[in-house]
């Protein structure tokens, strides 16, 4: 009697184990759901849902649509083409992961492309393993919010944009992650709003060009081979943005070529090879740019001109620990901007002057006339040997036989010796900015030490060390 019963009970058993492998083995090789299907069966104008689960992509949205996902519902394009195109008015897709799409330089394949689309919104996405992000063309009047934008593990420049806008006049692009993407390219689309995005570890943190009245606001572009480089644009309005540890073969952190009407204020521009590079702009003789608040630290170069470049005005800046101030990046007569505005200049750790009677304007000019600096602007490569002995040697040189000296670079009028009030600004957890700002209030804490223990005050170093509190 056991043994038929044993016998029963084992067969059920198999029969209960080849049903749960029959069950995961379908659920591991459930085809992706069809998205396209849902959407053509959708009414112009409705809203499309998605559950949690895949999704096919490679998907065309031709009517006014919302397509919104609950619970991240995931878009798998396949490993070919586009994810999402966008081919008609007032589509919104928010709250959608999508990944895997082709590899395609040459056709762009991106994970969302929206063609002739005004007022498309693309809200608070996940785009994984994609070539192209969000492509934008012919788009006027649109938004990209909260979207958190990878890449493909590919070199650099074979990757494709994380953002790109093509002729989308009045947009909005904020609060986006961009992550090893290539670059957030804007190109011929004015009156842009470009703010609170963050861009790291790529090849162009922003580049746009032919993009008037744009605003750049409180951006992060950190870790790429460029910040931000900014070409054939008028009126444009950069403020409060962290520009940090740009260090790529030119490593600007922001570059600024044949552009009129630039207002720069209170931006960090720190840690890169270059913090300010500026090429032919103004291009127009009677417009003047505007440089105030801002900090330059710790870079190689803070700002660095072409020797024909005029009618830059820098005020309450301050340029802090950067190997060398102000470069010119070749020969020529270089003259035409203003480093005094009304009775305030800048803020320079470099200056040896005094403040005699303690109104913080410097009682003598800060002069750049470094007989070594003038040969670096004409010789880049000689800046391996700048702190070096004979780098000191020369300007000391320099300094006892005046008819050695060159002519200064810079003269700063009413130099400041206390840092300016800076905008404060917000750091996020874990991010590089913030751990420079901790190093510097360590800095700090050491040099209050020093003095404390020492007595003595050199106005130099009490200068110096109130970068902490400035940032």
């Amino acid at each position: 009697m056991i043994r038929p019963l044993r016998a029963c009970l084992l067969a059920c058993s198999g029969v209960v184990a080849v049903a749960l492998f029959s069950l995961v083995g379908t659920g591991a090789r459930a085809e992706p759901q069809d998205l396209q299907a849902l959407i053509d069966a959708s009414e112009p104008g409705a809203t499309l849902r998605l559950g949690p689960g895949v999704y096919a992509g490679g998907v065309e949205i031709d009517k006014p649509l919302t397509l919104v996902g609950d619970d991240w519902p995931v878009i798998d394009v396949g490993g070919e083409g586009s994810g999402i195109v966008v081919t008609a008015p007032d589509v919104t897709v928010r709250g959608v992961v999508v990944r895997n799409t082709g590899s395609n330089l040459d056709a762009e394949n991106s994970a969302l492309v929206a063609r002739d689309s005004p007022r498309t919104r693309i809200e608070d996405n996940r785009f994984e393993d994609v070539l192209f992000g969000i492509y934008l063309r012919n788009s006027p009047d649109s938004v990209v919010e909260g979207n958190t934008i990878g890449a493909k593990d590919l070199f650099v420049a074979r990757r494709g944009d994380g953002i790109r806008l093509w002729e989308s006049s009045r947009s909005r692009v904020e609060e986006n992650v961009i992550d090893r993407g290539r670059d957030l390219v804007l190109w011929f689309s004015d009156s842009l709003l470009i703010r609170e995005n963050e861009v790291r570890d790529g090849r162009y943190g922003l580049h746009f060009m032919y993009c008037d009245g744009a605003r750049i606001v409180r951006n992060r572009l950190e870790r790429n081979s460029v910040g931000m480089f900014l070409m054939n644009s008028t009126d444009l309005e950069l403020e409060g943005n962290v520009i940090a540890f740009n260090r790529g073969p030119s490593g600007y952190g922001v570059g600024l070529k044949d552009l009129d009407g630039v207002e720069a204020i209170g931006n960090r521009i720190v840690g890169n090879r270059i913090g300010l590079n500026l090429e032919n702009s103004p291009v127009s003789y009677d417009v003047k740019a505007h440089f105030e608040r801002n900090l330059f630290a710790f870079n190689d170069i803070a700002v660095n001109f072409s020797p024909s470049v005029r009618n830059n005005v820098f005020s309450d800046n301050a340029f802090i620990d950067n190997r060398e101030d102000v470069g010119v990046s070749s020969s020529g007569q270089f003259r035409g901007n203003e480093w005094t505005k009304g009775d305030r200049g800048n803020h320079w750790s470099e200056y040896s002057g005094f403040d005699a009677d303690g109104d913080g304007i410097g009682d003598i000019d800060h002069r750049i006339e470094n007989l070594f600096s003038h040969w670096t602007d004409e010789n880049p490569n000689l800046l391996f040997f700048s702190e070096t002995p004979a780098a000191r040697a020369i300007d000391l040189a320099s300094d006892a036989f005046p008819v050695m000296r060159p002519n200064p670079k810079v003269v700063d009028e009413a130099p400041l010796t206390e840092v300016p009030s800076l905008t404060p600004m917000e750091v996020a957890a874990g991010s590089s900015v913030r751990s420079l700002a901790l190093v510097s209030a360590a800095l700090v804490a050491v040099a209050v030490l020093v003095v404390i223990s020492s007595g003595a005050i050199r106005p130099r170093r009490a200068r110096a060390v109130r970068l902490g509190g400035a940032t």
